[in-house]
């Protein structure tokens, strides 16, 4: 089984995944920290995932870390949603309307 990661959001856009890392490292040793970034631009999309070497280090980082600032920002932290608990987007397709003009 996978371990749990966390979801954290409400990023600064300068935020990059060693920053990410570096903030989380003070909770415990950090196996992967990684900001989501635009396909075409590279920019980031404000949220990324962390996850921990002890997955007993996930609720010690959402109760120390939850609300406070990471390059000037309050960011959200939060255990992540496996995929498959996660509603599908269609493309939006089942939105489409036709004109009637």
């Amino acid at each position: 089984m996978a371990s749990q990661n966390l979801f954290i959001g409400s990023l600064a856009y300068a935020t990059n995944d060693d920053g990410l890392k570096a903030h989380f490292e003070q909770i415990g040793p950090v196996a992967s920290a990684r900001v989501v970034t635009d396909r075409e631009t590279g920019r980031s999309k404000g949220f990324g995932f962390v996850e921990f070497e002890n997955e007993s280090d996930n609720q010690k980082a959402v109760d120390q870390l939850n609300g406070k600032d990471l390059d000037g920002r309050p960011i959200n932290v939060s255990l992540a949603r496996p995929k498959e608990d996660r509603p599908r987007n269609n493309g939006g397709g089942d939105s489409f309307r036709q004109r009637s003009w």
